[in-house]
């Protein structure tokens, strides 16, 4: 059995994961009586958690937005994971901004007990980072606004600039944020288009909730999404080519961010991929160091049998 502070915690993350909750479903997720469920809420209210509630059987809580942030208990782990993501956020810039992140992460050091201090000191000293060059800055909140979005379920405005710097306002329905490690991307509907797209979330300008709630019919894998996104950049070249090996196998050799796959039986895969000029392409597919079949564009296989030929010659005794 869990402890009540354990449990309390519990009931804080549930509470933050939907807009409500009858008293009966969070008992069942608890594995305790409503009346435990009833006698937690009332702890959280004494502890700062503004916990709103509605009368009747079909009644909910919610937590309220409030105007202060509640006691947070983090345990050693995760204290220093908050703390290595704010140090990188504050280095790299990724929320927009360095100064919040600056100020939450020296905030949270001064709490720290030592030898979780410790601990992120000799991070920060075996650590070295690169400044991110050429990439236009989020706007400061507008990771927030997008997951508010995406949480909201409501149909609302998108201002967004393509890459070309073309602006336009779009209706769209949110859905959800995708991180590749580089880039943020947001992942909707466009109503216009009836067709499920990502878009850069730093060439977004703002969006506006219209108020009307949408439902989501079949919504997509958004990582899937992005990575396929990804994989079909505008490219001069494609060539496609077959893979004696099944999806699977083919999707670990090469990733969905560089090509797009279908499965050719049990045990091929048909993948293509983008590149500058057939050369190149000819370069990343001896690469693979695997057997493979071109079977588009001539000018690409003509090209690997160039490379072939080349480094045959230079290598017979």
């Amino acid at each position: 059995m869990i402890t009540t502070s354990a449990r309390l915690l519990r009931l804080v993350s549930l509470l933050s994961t939907r807009p409500s909750w009858t008293c009966g479903e969070l008992a069942d997720r608890l594995t305790v009586t409503e009346r435990t469920v009833r006698r937690d809420i009332a702890r959280l209210r004494e502890l700062g958690y503004g916990v709103e509630s509605d009368p009747g059987p079909w009644g909910g809580y919610r937590l309220r937005p409030g105007n202060r942030v509640p006691p947070l208990v983090l345990d050693e782990e995760e204290a220093l994971a908050v703390a290595v993501g704010l140090r990188e956020a504050a280095l790299s810039g990724v929320l927009g901004g360095d100064q919040a992140a600056l100020s939450a992460l020296l905030k949270l050091r001064q709490v720290l007990p030592p030898r979780i201090a410790d601990r992120l000191g000799e991070l920060d000293a075996a650590l070295a980072h690169t400044p991110r060059t050429g990439e236009p800055p989020l706007v400061p909140g507008l990771l927030l606004d997008l997951a508010a979005a995406c949480r909201r379920g409501e149909r609302s405005r998108l201002s967004y600039r393509d890459r070309e710097g073309k602006a336009t306002v779009r209706e769209v329905d949110p859905y959800r944020l995708v991180s590749t490690g580089r880039h943020w991307y947001f992942v909707a509907r466009d109503v216009a288009r009836d067709e499920w797209r990502t878009f850069r979330a730093d060439r977004v300008a703002r969006i506006h909730p219209t108020g009307r709630p949408v439902e989501l019919a079949d919504p997509p894998d958004p990582a899937l999404l992005v990575s396929h996104s990804l994989a079909r950049a505008a490219y001069p070249l494609y060539v496609t080519i077959r893979l004696p090996l099944p999806l699977d196998r083919a999707l670990r050799l090469i990733p969905p961010t560089v090509g797009t796959h279908r499965p050719d039986g049990p045990d091929a895969t048909i993948a293509e991929i983008g590149g500058p000029d057939a050369d190149g392409l000819a370069r990343y597919l001896l690469g693979l160091a695997t057997p493979l079949c071109v079977l588009a564009p001539d000018e690409v296989r003509h090209a690997l049998l160039h490379r072939t030929r080349d480094l045959l010659e230079h290598n017979v005794q």
